[in-house]
């Protein structure tokens, strides 16, 4: 597989940790038609899978699976009568214990849900512990309605002002990440990857902002790409080869704008990222930076319009850091969640056999 290759199959991943058209926000290294190669860093994810109608999820054991428990309760007198049997639906639960979201279907409940999400991260109230499942039931809510346009009007028609205004930058980058990678064929094999949880989303908003305040490229950039690339920071590749750490450098571009830092440390990553647009001209033309970072047009709107989500609503950055990695495979768009590891690529069929969890989107529709 290519160096670019790789990188796009992780943007992949992570559009579809934002999936707009079913694939990304999340980091995934699939095999895509390859665009010109990229002169800086390379995408490996974050929920900004491409929007495919098959997506990579992680699976687990057949135990796992979610399953209907149906209870008949009997009486008897003279005779024995049924009692009306009641159906309970367990959701299913990944290898690292977080349940499944189950995401509606129809236009109204699809409303409800956003209009209930959006709220909810918004809200400087919200517990913390709530987050990571608001995070990831907004990243699914986003990735399966992106795959329907048909109801997008009925969807917005129904939301709040300030709640519409948010979905529909997602629904805009998610197409974008999907123009991204047209063309792109399913992979068989799950890339060599590690699955990890990013550093605490304070410390890393103090990375962007120190970068912002040292270069003058506005940190809300930065998310972007290190959202795009590898889920901020969640995709963590075990191979030496093509582009490293949370913000996907090629090892002789890092060279260039490291300073002598870490590739792998977002604390220096970060910067580097900013510098290296500052050097490809991006505090005169940002999208010409942006261009040079990736060069797809379609990148640099996708990175531009969720900078726009955060400029006017800096709290949608505790969405986007709990969306989840999915990689788009033959087996399905599967989910990885934290503490996946393959040391080297493994067939996501059989890693999927066992993992039923890991499709959390229809393959199609």
């Amino acid at each position: 597989m290519s160096l670019v290759s790789t990188r796009r199959l992780a943007v992949a991943a992570i559009v579809v940790i934002a999936s707009s058209c079913g694939g990304t926000e999340t980091a995934d290294s699939r095999l895509l038609t390859e665009p010109t190669e990229p002169q800086a860093p390379t995408s490996s994810t974050t929920d900004v899978e491409p929007p495919t109608s098959t997506e990579a999820s992680t699976t687990r054991p057949a135990s796992s699976v979610a399953t209907t428990a149906t209870t008949t309760a009997t009486t008897t007198s003279s005779t024995t009568t049924s009692a009306p049997s009641s159906t309970t639906t367990i959701s299913p639960v990944a290898d690292n214990g977080r349940v499944v979201p189950v995401t509606p279907t129809e236009p109204a409940a699809i409303a409800l849900a956003v209009e209930e999400v959006t709220t909810a991260l918004l809200d400087p109230d919200t517990p913390a512990e709530q987050l990571p499942d608001l995070g990831h039931r907004e990243q699914l809510l986003v990735r399966s309605l992106a795959r329907r346009p048909d109801i997008h009007d009925d969807v917005l028609g129904r939301l709040s002002q300030r709640t519409r205004a948010v979905l529909e930058l997602h629904l805009s980058a998610r197409a974008s990440l999907g123009r991204l990678h047209s063309g792109w064929s399913p992979v068989e094999q799950i890339p060599a990857w590690e699955i990890i949880e990013p550093e605490p989303l304070d410390t890393l908003i103090g990375h962007y902002r120190a970068a912002e305040d040292a270069t003058g490229i506005r940190w809300e950039i930065l998310a972007g790409i290190n959202l795009i690339e590898t889920g901020m920071g969640r995709i963590d590749g075990l191979s030496s080869a093509g582009a490293q750490g949370p913000m996907q450098f090629l090892p002789t571009t890092w060279a260039e704008v490291s300073q002598g830092g870490d590739i792998d440390d977002p604390a220096d990553a970060i910067p580097g990222a900013a510098r290296y647009l500052v050097q490809r001209g991006g505090l005169d033309d940002i999208r010409r930076g942006l261009w040079g970072y990736n060069n797809s047009d379609h990148y640099v709107d996708a990175v531009l319009t969720y900078a726009e989500l955060l400029e006017r609503e800096p709290l949608a950055i505790r969405g986007f850091y709990n969306w989840e990695i999915y990689v788009g495979t033959v087996a399905g768009t599967l989910w990885l969640p934290v503490g996946f590891r393959a040391e080297s690529p493994i067939s996501a069929a059989d890693w999927a056999s066992t993992r039923p969890w890991a499709e959390t989107l229809p393959r199609s529709g």
